[in-house]
């Protein structure tokens, strides 16, 4: 049985093809499974000195998925014990948040060879106010500067995609009640 060269390079051809599409199938597939991170590079329009970016991960970006949030606050970001933490939810932020969905850890810090870890929990009154917008948290006991901490949120991620900043406030223990700001973690969902 003999082939031309023009059948050869049919068969070839659509060979090829063939295998396109099922690459191209895994590949979406195994990009809808990603998850992101605080992103290396950030261009803001009104870029100022009292923005201060914090470290962030949550597990699935897509809209209307159920993710987990690490909001990380390191060591360095903060000069203080904490006496009480708020988390400022954007107003535009279209999902239920639930107390018991949300926990204050002790976290290990992941990199390019590690994930980010938040196995410790730390004993702490949780609770939402402002009509779900802020979420107060107050631990048990002052929580250290030395290590860093996370706010974990089990959560669905809301219908619209986009930027949500998310801000922490904190409070030292001391004469003078009040909160200052830490930083901001400006969480990016996508289709």
């Amino acid at each position: 049985m003999e082939f031309s060269t023009r059948s050869l390079l049919g068969l070839a051809g659509a060979g090829l093809v063939a295998a396109g599409i099922g690459v191209s199938g895994l590949l979406q597939r195994v990009g809808a499974q990603s998850s992101a991170g605080t992103p290396g590079l950030e261009f803001r329009w009104s870029n100022n000195k009292d923005f201060k970016k914090l470290y962030y991960w949550v597990s699935n970006t897509e809209r209307n998925r159920w993710s987990d949030y690490f909001l990380i606050l390191k060591g360095k970001d903060r000069k203080a014990a904490i006496m009480k933490l708020d988390v400022t939810v954007p107003s535009y932020f279209n999902s239920d948040i639930k107390a018991k969905n949300v926990r204050l850890s002790y976290c290990q810090i992941g990199g390019a060879l590690k994930r980010t870890r938040c196995n410790e929990t730390i004993p702490a009154q949780i609770s939402l106010t402002d009509e779900g917008k802020t979420i107060e948290i107050v631990p048990d006991s002052p929580v250290p500067p030395d290590r860093a901490i996370g706010v974990v949120m089990y959560v669905a991620n809301p219908f619209n995609s986009g930027m949500y900043q998310f801000n922490a406030l904190a409070q030292a223990p001391g004469d003078v009640p009040m909160a200052g700001y830490l930083g901001s973690w400006v969480v990016e969902l996508t289709d």
